[in-house]
């Protein structure tokens, strides 16, 4: 069952390839902040995944995100995604990320719970019309 409060948190470097430069997302060698939106979604989708029906999973269904400060190559970066509702199919996340120095970024994230087969099957409708 999905209480509020659940929570997942990851910690992972700075690479080269996790890099604004390397990604297209800018010109800098610091964590671009697509990687960060894609680190914390992960969190909140792990965080949920444990308590979810078989068969079941989720899909993120927005995503708000205040990227506060430049983490370099070689720095850790520890990712936190805390259940703050769950409203029917719809739940919602607390975001935060963390360097050695301080914050690096923060947010909200919602996310549904969906039927695998179903979600797949609608996708899959959507590349036969035409």
């Amino acid at each position: 069952m999905l209480e509020i409060g659940i929570s997942y948190e990851l910690t992972f470097s700075v690479t080269d390839d996790l890099t604004a430069l390397a990604v297209g997302s800018g010109t800098l060698p610091v964590l671009a902040t697509p990687v960060l939106a894609a680190k914390l979604e992960e969190c909140a989708w792990r965080a949920a995944a444990p308590f979810l029906e078989e068969g079941s999973s989720t899909v993120g269904t927005r995503l708000e995100l205040n990227h506060i400060s430049p983490t370099p190559v070689g720095m850790a970066v520890i990712c936190r995604a805390e259940l703050t509702a769950a409203e029917g199919r719809s739940l919602t996340f607390r975001l935060s990320a963390s360097d050695s120095v301080g914050p690096v970024g923060e947010g909200t994230h919602q996310r549904a719970v969906i039927q695998d087969e179903r979600f797949l099957a609608k996708a899959k409708n959507k590349g036969t019309l035409g």
